[in-house]
């Protein structure tokens, strides 16, 4: 809740949520950071395909694509899933808080305590409407996984929503088997965002 300049309460109007951004994790990168070493033909659903992005300094990130099916991103209410993959984790998030399930989806982090502080902060006045209608539509048909980018035991998952245009991320490490939001800063991480700012500049397809 916040208060108006008259001293009375008002409800803060919800906004279309991103998941690396509820995290408290968001990070900008100045334009034109980063140039594609070599060509990224768009791949097949279920290759991989090693890639190698170059800075502007020199550096070189190495990574591994993954593609998914069309309509991987889809909920199988016949499925029960489980976090051994990076999609099924980002698939158990975004469904958690499309019901206002902030304690569960805060479990699927490595920083469990710290994430479910800044989600029950980030989402105070939000209503069951609320989160159905900025969570729920990641299930919608015309969105997609546009890829999964793999470093080492740190994965990106990178979930295309088309009703705003707009590239989210998941970023997860795998834990004793287990693929968990990734909540704590890192060196492997801040690669990845740095993958992420490419694909969202339109330097990598």
């Amino acid at each position: 809740m916040s208060f108006s300049p008259g001293g009375q309460r008002r409800r803060r109007r919800p906004q279309f949520a991103r998941p690396e951004m509820k995290a408290g994790t968001a990070t900008r990168w100045g334009p034109s950071l980063f140039f594609l070493l070599m060509a990224c033909a768009p791949a097949q659903a279920g290759a991989e395909e090693h890639r190698v992005l170059e800075l502007e300094n020199g550096e070189r990130i190495r990574y591994m694509l993954s593609t998914h099916a069309a309509d991987a991103h889809l909920l199988d209410a016949a499925t029960a899933l489980q976090p051994r993959s990076a999609l099924n984790t980002a698939k158990m998030v975004t469904r958690y808080l499309a019901e206002g399930k902030i304690e569960d989806a805060s479990l699927l982090s490595n920083a469990p305590k710290a994430r479910f502080a800044r989600l029950r902060e980030s989402f105070e006045g939000w209503s069951d409407a609320d989160f159905r209608r900025a969570y729920g539509r990641y299930f919608d048909a015309e969105n997609r996984i546009v890829g999964e980018i793999a470093i080492n035991g740190h994965r990106l998952l990178i979930w295309h929503l088309k009703d705003t245009d707009y590239l989210a991320a998941f970023f997860l490490v795998e834990i004793e088997d287990r693929l968990l939001i990734d909540d704590v800063p890192n060196e492997t991480r801040a690669n990845l965002r740095r993958v992420l700012q490419a694909y969202r500049d339109g330097k990598v397809k």
